[in-house]
């Protein structure tokens, strides 16, 4: 009995000290520590007193004054809860490493939290252009499987390199996660490499503070900005995504959530040439099929700004001037199994003639270089990523070809302009992997059919028009490929004419899709019951870099280091008017 009432004692003592410890005030600064900026590169800096709501603050950099030194007021804020000290728009522009204090006075306690920021001088001018292109989750394995595919394999020797594996003056492995979270997603990853930033979850251009209005966030200037208030370059985003999806929104937005499409897509503006899917986000709420919760036509608004619109290919072709606004589907774009080969009206939904990534690229290319300062675009091969997820790797890998050919596009210009980088990278991986191959010429079927180490023959795609994309998506012999992270579902190994999710929510809880593969096994899966998805990996994911300033690309390397390797290699100056 005693030891009952001493555990007890205990336990209840060591709850009130949780309870103590949770209630104690944190003092948090942001940008956050390590963070990394080109001088005179804009930003908001911030100190957050949560769990005190009149706590004094005071923020010295390098032992003086933040206030005298930025020669602005702080704006100050109380709540019940929090006190917020906040600059913006400020920048840092000598080059080194600064020391951040920051103390907050409650309750008669001091608190104090000490970061360091470094800053890095202006490199001198080598590129005229950048052309940034991101594999949506396009890991190693995806790139092999459409090296296969693409170029094939002769007694274990590749007949060909995929043309992003052509780039080969600078090669780098680079990290992909976020400060919050070891896996990330598009918006966090796309935004270190907009802003040389580490963000969170869903968020772009922004650190978190705890406001709860994703506009007020504090802002990291992006790539968009920098160079156009620099150097008078354009800028242009082409994806097969929706265009205020999350890697062409990190690239001219800040918001906490990447759901806030409404407002990116007003964002767009802040570019020259705009190519994808996704219109529902420009027509008015009055209009059938629109997702927008006001009237505005943001079409209208970007034929008034001197944008010429194209709904589809053949008006893409006919697209003339130094601004496009290119917008081809309601939603994401098709992808190219369905849009180019299938056909299947069905899956359409009637956008039957969308352009292909290669013909965007190239539109976007010859309209930008009119611009005698120079551009940045930033090219997505965006459903490499949502084939995986709904774990259909032959539509994934022939997005992966057709992103190869926009990169071979670029490359053509390249070679004539002699003053452009390309990068090609992902922006995030996914748990996808050659097994061997999958053949039933014995009879076998289902993961008997299965063929790994001597009886793993090679695959049967043939390309008779050498087009570069596989006739048939399902030869005789096919690739048999696994994942590493999946909900529950039906597998059969072969190639599905309709797109098919694995799973289907059923309450707060996912299960599996027979209709996927009525005749296939069913496999457990190895996440949450409430993920309906295959989903990304920590996995460190391949960039490729030709032209000037891609030697700065080498080892194992951050992602925000790509935004760095970019404004390097354009010799940017945001410290000069």
């Amino acid at each position: 009995m005693f030891l009952q009432r001493l555990l007890l004692a205990v336990s209840v003592l060591l709850l009130y000290a949780s309870a103590a410890m949770a209630a104690d005030p944190e003092l948090v600064v942001l940008p956050i520590d390590r963070a990394k900026f080109l001088a005179g590169q804009k930003f908001d800096l911030e100190v957050e007193f949560r769990g005190a709501g009149e706590g004094e603050i005071k923020l010295l950099i390098d032992g003086s004054d933040a206030a005298k030194l930025f020669g602005k007021t702080p704006v100050i804020k109380h709540s019940d809860t929090l006190s917020s000290y906040r600059f913006n728009d400020v920048t840092l522009k000598n080059s080194g490493v600064f020391k951040v204090e920051a103390t907050a006075t409650a309750g008669g306690k001091t608190y104090k939290k000490n970061v360091s920021y470094t800053v890095v001088a202006p490199q001198s001018t080598k590129a005229k252009n950048v052309i940034l292109f991101i594999g949506d989750g396009m890991g190693l394995p995806s790139r092999q499987i459409a090296r296969i595919l693409s170029k094939g394999i002769t007694q274990g020797k590749y007949n060909g390199l995929l043309d992003m594996e052509l780039l080969n003056d600078g090669t780098a492995l680079i990290n992909t996660s976020g400060y919050d979270s070891l896996v990330t997603d598009s918006a966090n990853s796309a935004s270190a490499y907009a802003t040389g930033h580490k963000s969170v979850v869903n968020a772009m251009g922004v650190y978190e503070n705890s406001d709860p209005d994703p506009l007020a966030h504090p802002k990291v200037e992006n790539i968009a900005e920098l160079v156009k208030r620099t150097r008078g370059m354009s800028v242009g985003l082409v994806t097969t995504s929706n265009i205020t999806d999350a890697t062409p929104a990190a690239m001219v937005a800040h918001t906490r959530r990447r759901a806030e499409q409404n407002f990116i897509a007003g964002e767009m503006l802040k570019a020259d040439v705009v190519m994808g899917g996704g219109s529902w986000q420009f027509i008015p709420q009055s209009t059938p099929g629109s997702r927008r919760k006001d009237d505005r036509n943001l079409i209208e608004e970007f034929k008034s700004k001197g944008y010429t619109f194209a709904g589809a290919r053949q008006e893409l072709a006919s697209a003339t001037g130094d601004k496009i606004l290119g917008l081809f589907n309601l939603d994401n774009m098709n992808v190219y199994l369905d849009r180019e080969i299938l056909k299947n009206p069905d899956v359409l939904g009637g956008f039957t003639d969308q352009p292909n990534l290669m013909e965007m690229t190239r539109k976007a290319i010859d309209t930008l270089s009119k611009n005698k300062n120079g551009f940045f675009l930033m090219v997505e091969g965006a459903c490499i990523d949502k084939q995986l997820h709904i774990m259909d790797w032959q539509r994934s890998a022939y997005d992966t070809i057709e992103f190869d050919k926009a990169i071979a596009v670029a490359r053509e210009f390249a070679a004539r302009d002699g003053s452009t980088l390309i990068i090609a990278t992902a922006d995030h991986s996914h748990g996808v992997s050659i097994v061997g191959t999958y053949h039933e010429r014995d009879g076998k079927n289902g993961r008997e059919a299965v063929r790994t180490y001597a009886n793993s023959i090679y695959p049967t795609f043939a390309d008779a028009n050498g087009d570069g994309f596989p006739d048939d998506p399902a030869p005789d012999v096919t690739l048999a490929i696994g994942y590493a992270n999946h909900p529950d579902y039906y597998e059969d190994f072969k190639f599905h004419t309709k797109p098919t999710a694995p799973a289907i929510m059923s309450g707060d809880a996912a299960t599996a899709n027979i209709a996927r593969a009525p005749d296939g096994v069913m496999y457990r899966g190895n996440i949450p019951v409430n993920e309906s998805q295959e989903v990304h990996t920590a996995d460190d994911v391949p960039l490729s870099a030709a032209g000037p300033g891609a030697d700065y690309f080498k080892g194992v390397m951050d992602n925000t280091e790509v935004f760095f390797g970019i404004v390097r290699a354009l010799g940017l100056d945001p410290t000069k008017k």
